[in-house]
């Protein structure tokens, strides 16, 4: 998730520009953390690595320079996304885009929740046995409480969130970058490697049905270039530097997700891997290159404290944006009054809370009825890997209809100048980014085999969490044009 960061002018006057490596920067540790390679490398093994290859350059590159295009052609619009698809398509469209980006971050709201109550159990315990002290109920009423609380402090404490944020993802950028560099220094000072045998033939995707319904976790894990979009107007040349801060941004995320990977097959045999790898995986990861160091837990809880904050950042500025999508103008044609209507200091709607505390409930209904907190962490991941890709094909649509349609538009950068090429570049990433959302709906578990009770019932959450999310979508504008049937009559 993103947020949008204020550009501070230090001089009446002067107009500060951001330096294009700082908006790559920032970009980065919004759209991909050190967690983010754990659950790929639980789902693939070390057959990930040739998945991450192959998405940086078929995909995560094209992607990122596609909102090259896209945002300077667009570079006076603040609406992102949205903006683009609606002012290349419709008003229309440009709803659903802002709906879609809407109602994605709440599965991630509710997971990043939980990421803090993990975090913080890792501080105050130490050790991964968070289950054997609270009940699924409890981990449910808890995650509930840390949204609830987190929306009622907001408009107090948002911009020193907004620094902790970044202050933590530097952190995280920071941790990350150590992982992969202690852990080469381990191997070459003699440190076994845990994945065995660690030869080519391990690199080998085995092509199943389970292979692919898992991209769709990492393309959630690799997406959100277009993201960087609102920070155009803040660079001095626009037209050159930010093409390469998406390139930088390409760069730096496959070097995470590739390396990254190799890394973990230091300290993690993967063949074999812990079964609560998703939730606890990270904090293994820095025990474990904390005792090859011979530094204990050290390493251990100075991540789990970078995580508490960067999470706890994180949650209260995807709070913030979720509530930004109900306060434009076109939102007030789609959405009822009263949803829209009353409004806090900051022009934000009060009842877009509502709404968002009464999805988190509802998702966190849904994860009561799962066996144990192991499974909850791991559900909402995959919810991500489903709903996330989803909201992703707007960016390629947009690009499809702006080449379709590029005599209307100028763009100071133009992705393949070739029109017959860049469509079938546009083409390609939107129904590869359609088809691995909706093999997403398979459930990943290695305890749902296909048939089983925790196949069926995972498979039934999966079907009815999208027809709830993306259908009330359907119902806002109905209810709204109810209320304007009633205006007209009286």
């Amino acid at each position: 998730m993103s947020e949008e960061i204020e550009t501070i002018n230090f001089e009446p006057g002067k107009k500060h520009y951001m330096k294009w490596p700082v908006i790559a920067l920032i970009d980065f540790v919004t759209i991909i953390s050190f967690e983010n390679i754990f659950y790929p490398f639980q789902n693939q093994g070390l057959s990930v690595v040739v998945s991450w290859i192959f998405l940086l350059f078929a995909y995560v590159i094209p992607y990122a320079l596609m909102c090259s295009q896209m945002g300077l052609t667009f570079k006076d619009q603040a609406g992102g996304l949205a903006s683009w698809v609606r002012h290349s398509s419709n008003d229309t469209l440009g709803y659903w885009t802002s709906w879609m980006y809407w109602v994605q971050t709440v599965p991630y709201l509710v997971d990043v929740s939980n990421s803090v109550i993990v975090s913080f159990s890792w501080i105050i315990l130490g050790n991964n046995t968070l289950d054997k002290h609270m009940s699924t109920f409890w981990f449910g009423i808890l995650t509930f409480v840390i949204i609830l609380a987190f929306i009622l402090i907001e408009n107090a404490i948002k911009n020193s969130l907004e620094l902790l944020s970044l202050i933590g993802g530097g952190a995280m950028f920071i941790m990350s970058m150590l992982f992969v560099l202690l852990a080469a220094w381990s191997v070459m000072h003699g440190h076994h490697i845990a994945t065995q045998p660690f030869n080519w033939d391990s690199f080998k995707p085995s092509f199943s049905l389970r292979y692919f319904s898992t991209t769709g976790l990492l393309i959630f894990a690799m997406s959100g270039a277009e993201l960087a979009a609102p920070y155009i107007v803040q660079m001095r040349d626009p037209k050159h530097e930010f093409p390469k801060a998406m390139w930088m941004l390409a760069i730096m995320t496959g070097f995470l997700t590739i390396f990254g990977t190799l890394a973990l097959a230091v300290f993690f045999n993967a063949h074999h891997i812990p079964h609560d790898f998703k939730m606890n995986g990270p904090y293994y990861a820095f025990q474990l290159l904390g005792e090859s160091l011979g530094l204990g837990k050290v390493l251990m809880y100075i991540f789990a404290v970078v995580q508490a904050i960067f999470m706890m950042a994180q949650l209260a500025v995807l709070l913030d944006a979720s509530s930004r999508v109900f306060a434009g103008d076109v939102a007030d044609r789609y959405m009822p009054k009263w949803l829209t209507g009353k409004k806090d200091k900051t022009g934000r709607p009060v009842h877009s809370y509502t709404l968002t505390c009464g999805l988190a409930l509802f998702l966190l209904l849904l994860t009561g009825t799962l066996p144990n907190i192991n499974s909850i962490y791991n559900w909402l991941l995959n919810i991500n890997g489903i709903i996330s890709p989803y909201k992703t094909c707007w960016v390629f649509f947009a690009f499809i209809m702006l080449r379709m349609h590029e005599k209307n538009y100028h763009s100071d950068y133009v992705f393949i100048k070739n029109r017959t090429g860049a469509l079938i570049m546009g083409w390609w990433c939107l129904i590869f980014t359609f088809i691995c959302a909706t093999l997403g709906f398979i459930p990943q578990e290695a305890e749902a085999t296909f048939g089983s009770a925790a196949f069926n019932h995972q498979l039934i959450m999966n079907i009815i969490t999208v027809i709830v999310l993306f259908g009330l979508g359907f119902l806002l504008p109905w209810l709204r044009k109810r209320e304007e049937n009633r205006e007209d009559e009286m």
